[in-house]
């Protein structure tokens, strides 16, 4: 094959998300060389999406191999776990050194680091790249958050640049996270917001269908007008739209779908990964746990009938107690989201750039939102926050929408209206601001049982003790250690 002719990328995974970047890679003036596992897919999108474009199918990780320029650059879009190490054995024989692989999928970051390592032991470099926006994203322009070998960055920089989706002020959402899985754990990281948003918007929603007895196209109103403000995001964006759709009958869509939310992992590995870390996160916890709840359909419906409960008078929440209340609680969704960046990056050795991870989302990404500007800004400072909440900006907007905030969460409580993000939100910020927590009476129950220890008020800091509470137990006392 003519040099001149060959492929500038390959993408191995033909699925929504693999078509749509290949089409979006070639509209971008690239040639791309495309192969699935099932030949039928590749000749099936061959002669159908890609038709008359520069895309060339193969039928085998050979011929696909050959027909690019070096580097070599194979990008997969295959299922996370076996089939991607499956798929990256049978590509290691065929490259040569320098060559160039990049998962596009969701990998565990763990997973992710092991294969850099295990590839640069091979001469071959390895990237992990973190791709959002979901099948309009990935033909349009996703954000994609990129991290693994160094050394391939100038190699795909130009694609990866060019088919990301732009910011307001013209940047692509894509630049270098760090090494090793530094960018699956940036986007694993980012579902878990986005898992929290979606919980949060659910019960605005709520809010106002159940409480303030609003109709749909209220609803949608209503969202439509907060896209206009500080609310403006793409979820809510989209949440106005739904609220509009009607069947062919004029009955609305959203009233036709069953109340059962499914999940494919991702949020729940932000929570296990918080876990690990020490990082609490609340909130996205939450809303794992509610569409884990939302599944057990019909034990709800039996326990609606069985436990039957009175419902509170209450009054009926303000416009924006509903608008702060949601405002508020998607700011500690991102708070709890940054200080678990944080807290990875010093923990692997990442040296995370928090303001240029809140760039990459601005746009392309399903958690787009107005803020991340704000969030950019926080994390550019000389002086950067401890904590997001902690910057001045967020600090007073959060204070400012607390009485409304708190005031809803009451109300709904004593409705007997289920609100679990906000008021999972609502009391990670009360835990945040409390200065003595009754986390002692945790530490003496533990060393009573445990004799796990305890410091002391009166002394100073990283000094423990142990007392021998009942007078029958002695002095030996556990080692001092945190999970």
């Amino acid at each position: 094959m003519d040099c001149t002719n060959k492929s500038d990328i390959a993408v191995a995974g033909l699925a929504v998300m693999g078509e749509n970047l290949v089409l979006n890679m070639e509209s971008k003036g690239y040639k791309v060389s495309v192969f699935n596992r099932t030949y039928s897919v590749t000749e099936r999108f061959v002669n159908g999406r890609a038709k008359g474009k520069e895309i060339e199918g193969y039928e085998t990780l050979e011929e696909l191999v050959s027909s690019l320029k070096s580097p070599r650059k194979v990008m997969l879009m295959v299922r996370a776990g076996k089939a991607v190490d499956e798929l990256i054995a049978s590509l290691v024989p065929l490259l040569e050194r320098g060559d160039i692989i990049i998962d596009g999928g969701n990998s565990d970051h763990a997973d992710t680091s092991r294969r850099v390592e295990e590839l640069e032991l091979k001469g071959l470099l390895y990237v992990g790249a973190g791709v959002s926006g979901g099948e309009e994203g990935a033909l349009k322009g996703p954000a994609i958050m990129p991290g693994g070998s160094a050394a391939a960055w100038p190699h795909i920089k130009p694609i990866f640049t060019d088919i990301a989706a732009k910011a307001g002020d013209g940047t692509p959402c894509c630049e270098w996270v760090g090494l090793a899985g530094s960018g699956h754990f940036v986007k694993m990281v980012h579902n878990g917001i986005e898992y929290g948003d979606m919980q949060l918007i659910a019960e605005a929603y709520s809010v106002m269908k159940n409480m303030a007895g609003y109709g749909n196209d209220k609803i949608a109103d209503v969202f439509e007008t907060w896209n206009k403000g500080k609310l403006q995001s793409y979820l809510v964006e989209i949440t106005g739209n739904i609220m509009k759709h009607k069947e062919s009958d004029g009955s609305y869509t959203i009233d036709k779908i069953l109340d059962r939310a499914g999940q494919k992992g991702t949020g729940k590995l932000s929570v296990f990964n918080a876990m690990e870390l020490g990082i609490p996160l609340n909130l996205i916890a939450t809303a794992v746990f509610e569409r884990s709840l939302s599944y057990t359909k019909e034990l709800r419906v039996k326990a609606a009938s069985r436990l039957k409960r009175s419902h509170g008078k209450y009054a009926t929440p303000e416009p924006q107690e509903i608008h702060d209340s949601l405002y508020a609680s998607k700011l500690v969704s991102y708070a709890q989201g940054f200080d678990l960046l944080e807290t990875a990056s010093k923990e692997y050795g990442w040296n995370l750039d928090l303001a240029s991870i809140a760039k990459i989302w601005r746009n392309g990404c399903i958690i787009r939102s107005g803020f991340l500007n704000k969030i950019a800004e926080a994390y550019s400072k000389t002086q950067k926050p401890e904590h997001l909440l902690m910057d001045d900006y967020f600090r007073e907007e959060i204070l400012n929408s607390l009485p409304a905030w708190s005031s809803l969460v009451a109300k709904a409580a004593v409705g007997g209206v289920p609100l679990p993000a906000f008021s999972s939100a609502l009391n990670y910020f009360y835990s945040l601001t409390t200065e003595r927590l009754p986390a002692n009476l945790l530490q003496a129950q533990r060393d009573y049982f445990g004799a796990h220890t305890f410091e002391r008020v009166d002394k100073e800091r990283g000094l423990f003790f142990h007392v021998n509470w009942t007078g029958e137990g002695g002095e030996t006392s556990s080692g001092v250690y945190n999970v």
